[in-house]
């Protein structure tokens, strides 16, 4: 039997491997997915867990419950040697080693672009995976209950500030979620005024969200200003240093939330640590029916897909074009790619890729939403239904669409669940304290020199909440 190794179990490894299960007969080949973590992060869905409105488990799709004849090894592809058919896999435990294969299939994805800035490693945090989006929220929650034990002040004021960088669709769809969420979890908090809620949008182009055109945009930008936000276009952030924002428009502020999507950068592993051709972006260079390299320099074997893959976009009249790095693609080549990999096996013609977009919506908050599809835009509750109708159609399997269609009815009756789980990030605090309240420093020192014998007391304990 031949091996096909999968590299990546994002949406187009996922979709890859899954729809060659279903193709492939047992004894015709042998599927590998190489990934770190044991699910697929259902990325759309992201915003919604950051606000409460999906478990964060049902955004994430289980590997080994869906992928049932696929060998899944957990760990990383580190090196790609095409001309041996060799895989270099750093695992999870242990040393790296060697893989040998017949057919590799390279979806590793993207990295999130970090550019850079002073503080932006040290203080945000992304939004790519599930743990973001639930430490995100956790933060948020967490400083609501610090915020409401202190006096009114810059110390409460930095709690209640969230900055998210970037106006693309996940800066934009997750403001607009915690937004919502904050909005209503401070009525429940009489200690605090709701107009100390600061939220920041900071883009570095004269507008957010690309893929609509100018009017609805706009439209996006004064519906988060009128419920409270702050967007800053035409401004970059200079530095985060301390939680401290400074941005290139010359305003600063204090943030104990900062949210980082500024967009995605080339693959280091496809960039640098492959001999398969890639452009002078680090991307891996594909022919439109998905197999690596050019219509006069295919590379045999190999195929390529998802964000870490230029694929031309035959939808677009425009020569070069590159299809967009969304889920929207990435699901539709890993399906195409499980074809014409069959299909090449069975000694039949490939297809090439080519989708036309079925239009853009985007989730602004609980009953907010937009819609464009050409000259069609769809605003406000309409659009927010639409965008929950197309995703819960889109994620993969129906024991996942009835688990969020039940998150979404119990949220309705009942209102969003509001508990902050921050602690689950240092499990063995309440366990290694014994239950004593954090005290000052001043405290400990004194106790440290009355003690004479025992284990040393802490003499200062990182809030639960704290990252």
């Amino acid at each position: 039997m031949r091996t096909i190794l999968v590299v990546g179990g994002g949406y187009a490894g996922f979709y890859t491997a899954w729809k060659l299960e279903k193709k492939l007969r047992r004894d015709e080949a042998q599927v590998v997915v190489v990934d770190p973590r044991p699910y697929m992060t259902y990325q759309p869905f992201l915003p919604e867990v950051l606000a409460g409105s999906v478990e964060a488990r049902h955004a994430a799709v289980s590997l080994r419950r869906h992928l049932r004849r696929t060998r899944l090894i957990a760990g990383r592809v580190v090196q790609v040697d095409h001309a041996h058919r060799q895989v270099t896999v750093q695992p999870v435990e242990g040393p790296e080693y060697r893989l040998d294969y017949d057919i590799i299939v390279v979806t590793a994805g993207a990295i999130t672009r970090k550019l850079g800035i002073p503080g932006v490693a040290e203080q945000a945090i992304g939004m790519k995976h599930v743990e973001e989006a639930v430490a995100i929220r956790d933060r948020l929650l967490t400083n609501f209950d610090r915020a409401s034990t202190l006096p009114a002040g810059p110390q409460r004021r930095r709690l209640l500030t969230v900055t998210f960088v970037g106006g693309g669709f996940s800066g934009v769809e997750g403001i607009g979620e915690l937004l919502s969420l904050a909005t209503a979890l401070v009525r429940k908090y009489p200690e605090l005024d709701p107009g100390e809620l600061s939220f920041h949008l900071v883009e570095a182009r004269d507008r957010i969200l690309p893929e609509v055109t100018d009017k609805p945009g706009r439209w996006v930008v004064e519906s988060l200003e009128k419920r409270g936000a702050r967007v800053h276009l035409n401004a970059q952030l200079v530095s985060a240093d301390g939680g401290h924002v400074v941005l290139s428009t010359g305003e600063e502020f204090d943030s104990d939330l900062i949210v980082w999507t500024a967009g995605n950068g080339a693959n280091p592993m496809v960039r640098s640590h492959t001999d398969l051709p890639v452009d002078a972006r680090g991307m891996l260079i594909v022919r439109a029916d998905l197999r690596v390299g050019t219509e006069d320099e295919p590379v045999e074997d190999a195929w390529g897909a998802g964000d870490d893959a230029a694929v031309p976009d035959l939808a677009v009249a425009r020569p070069g074009a590159a299809t967009v790095p969304n889920a929207q693609h990435a699901v539709r080549q890993g399906k195409l790619l499980a074809k014409n990999i069959a299909a090449t096996l069975r000694g039949r013609r490939t297809r090439q890729y080519k989708h036309h977009s079925l239009g853009t919506v985007a989730t602004l908050g609980l009953g907010r939403g937009i819609f464009q599809y050409r000259g069609i835009v769809i605003k406000g509750l309409p659009a927010w239904l639409m965008h929950r109708g197309y995703h819960v159609l889109a994620v993969p399997s129906w024991e996942r669409k009835v688990r969020v269609l039940a998150v979404w009815l119990t949220a309705a009756l009942f209102g969003r669940d509001i508990v902050s789980l921050a602690s689950v990030q240092d499990p063995r605090h309440e366990f290694v304290t014994g239950g004593e309240a954090p005290r000052s420093e001043k405290q400990g020192s004194e106790k440290q020199g009355s003690e004479k014998q025992g284990a040393e007391p802490s003499s200062r304990l990182e809030h639960a909440g704290s990252a």
